[in-house]
């Protein structure tokens, strides 16, 4: 099996795919890692590191190609192999792609994966560890940019290969899920809905949410949008804002991240549309959504705006929908009319989901 991993610069993809690897091979399955910019630089050690991408496009495109060679011929060798490598580049040279479709063609990959992060954990590991001159619009506008350069790519060399986009979280949550999609794809995929925003200053109402995403991160291959989370930057830099600051600092891959206001104000946009966009994606690429409504203090159901959405969006696109409805409030039709079944609470649900054979028992 081949696996191709795609993603821009900042991931960290080298030691995210490492532990794959750990966790599959505590499993029984055998992965080889072929990190394509590491065979790159390898083939021609006359590059300084971090400069590969200032060499002329034409030595860099023979470049790849004779690596790619080398990946071909492991790809035939290795029962399983990840292929890490990006979709496209955005450089001095503008935006270019790296790789070949000829070579994608004879590589064949059973599945294409893109790895995604925050804006801000991207842009603190491209500080710490490229150098790389950049601003806040750059990496949401790339990011966006290799999404979709992957999703091409795959298309475009057989429609039926699987493309998926999953947050990277640095967790071993989202390892786990990585390792189902390739090696247990008869797993059921499910899309998790729930209230963000609203529920922000409501420490025991998240602490539920929270139970939630791990109970269902135990039995099905989850996408979480919580996963990716950047919504609250604009609503950070506005507090900061209103303090005298020109500058906003957070926690982002366990460091601390110092970010420009006016650059959040620039990405403001783009963050909405993108979470709103994607957000639909991983819904599209799951089997199902399963939609957590929690109870507020004042006895209301804590459902949004946001989550009637998600509910719509999956019903039109034919998945499944199950709704935990914690509230005594009658659910709206909105809800009814959408869901393919409601429960009580999280007992009810997987008591459900096992006698429908949905999960593992």
């Amino acid at each position: 099996m081949v696996i191709v991993v795609t993603g821009l610069v900042g991931l960290d993809k080298k030691s995210y795919l490492k532990k794959v690897c750990d966790y599959a091979g505590l499993r029984g399955k055998e992965v080889m890692v072929c990190n394509v910019g590491d065979m790159m630089y390898d083939e021609a050690p006359d590059i300084t590191p971090g400069k590969i991408l200032d060499i002329p496009l034409k030595r860099l495109h023979s470049l790849r190609r004779s690596v790619f060679k080398d990946v071909i011929a492991k790809a035939k060798k290795a029962p399983n192999l990840i292929v890490n490598t990006h979709a496209t580049f955005r450089w001095r040279h503008g935006l270019f792609p790296a790789v070949d479709f000829d070579q994608m063609r004879q590589l064949d990959a059973s599945i294409y994966i893109c790895l995604i992060d925050g804006v801000a954990a991207l842009h603190s590991r491209l500080l710490s560890e490229h150098f790389t001159e950049h601003t806040l619009k750059d990496l949401i506008v790339w990011r966006e940019e290799e999404i979709i350069g992957t999703e091409m790519l795959c298309k475009g060399i057989n429609e039926d290969t699987p493309f998926y986009c999953l947050a990277h979280g640095g967790t071993e949550e989202t390892i786990e899920a990585f390792y189902r999609l390739v090696f247990e794809p008869k797993i059921k995929r499910a899309y998790l809905s729930f209230p963000m925003t609203a529920v922000t200053d409501l420490e025991d109402v998240k602490k539920e949410i929270g139970e939630f995403r791990q109970t269902m991160k135990k039995y099905f291959t989850c996408f979480d949008p919580g996963d990716l989370e950047e919504a609250f930057l604009p609503r950070m830099a506005l507090e900061a804002a209103e303090d005298g600051k020109d500058y906003l600092e957070i926690q982002a891959g366990g460091k601390t991240v110092r970010l420009n206001l006016d650059q959040i104000r620039q990405i403001e946009r783009d963050i909405y549309s993108q979470t709103y966009a994607r957000d639909f994606m991983l819904i599209d690429q799951s089997d199902m959504i399963i939609s957590f409504i929690p109870t507020l203090p004042d006895g209301r159901a804590a459902i949004s705006s946001g989550v009637e959405r998600e509910l719509q969006h999956a019903h039109e696109a034919a998945k499944d929908v199950y709704v935990i409805w914690t509230a005594k409030q009658t659910p709206s039709v909105f809800v009814t009319q959408t869901a393919t079944k409601l429960f009580d609470n999280t007992k009810i649900a997987l008591e459900f989901f096992n006698k429908k054979k949905l999960i593992r028992s």
